[in-house]
């Protein structure tokens, strides 16, 4: 748990949460090969008021770091407090209590449906394995440097409505 002080600037609030990110993910990759591993799960909770809301501070430490680890096979998902949706099949999913950054062992048939809006990320996580690599192999462990290179990966787009059929072939 985390609490956000009144006073934090927003960039140093994503710093922390980056690197927390960083912390769970690290300590879960070797329990993933373990017996049951699929099922370990850290969650970054965030406490506190402050200025700027937690779903915002937890947007480019969730990019970050879903990019450097789901070649590994890690899922980050963000959820945030007063949040409402809904699971597949339209029910309502509880609202969580609490702002967090869960971050858990991806599975690889299900999970990439999750990230629809970004198909090479989607892919490389249906074939990750953890060959034990450096994730920031060639990158500064720096927040403002890693935020840098967040910032260059092509960002999800809105799908495209389908063409519209000329005229001459609509039935009216």
């Amino acid at each position: 748990m985390y609490e956000i002080s009144e006073g934090a600037q927003a960039t140093e609030v994503e710093a922390e949460v980056f690197h927390a990110g960083v912390q769970a993910a690290e300590w879960i990759r070797p329990l993933t090969t373990r017996r049951h591993g699929t099922l370990v799960c850290e969650n970054i909770v965030l406490l506190g008021g402050h200025a700027t809301t937690p779903r915002a501070l937890m947007a480019w430490p969730h990019w970050a770091l879903k990019h450097l680890y789901g070649p590994v096979g890690l899922m980050f998902g963000k959820f945030w407090t007063g949040e409402a949706g809904t699971d597949r099949r339209g029910d309502c999913l509880p609202t969580p209590p609490y702002s967090f950054l869960a971050v858990r062992c991806a599975v690889r048939p299900v999970d990439p449906r999750f990230l629809a809006d970004t198909p090479d990320l989607a892919l490389s996580l249906s074939t990750a394995v953890d060959d034990g690599r450096e994730v920031f192999q060639g990158l500064p462990y720096e927040w403002k440097a890693v935020k840098q290179w967040a910032s260059s990966l092509i960002s999800p787009q809105p799908p495209s409505p389908p063409p519209k059929r000329p005229a001459a072939l609509r039935s009216n």
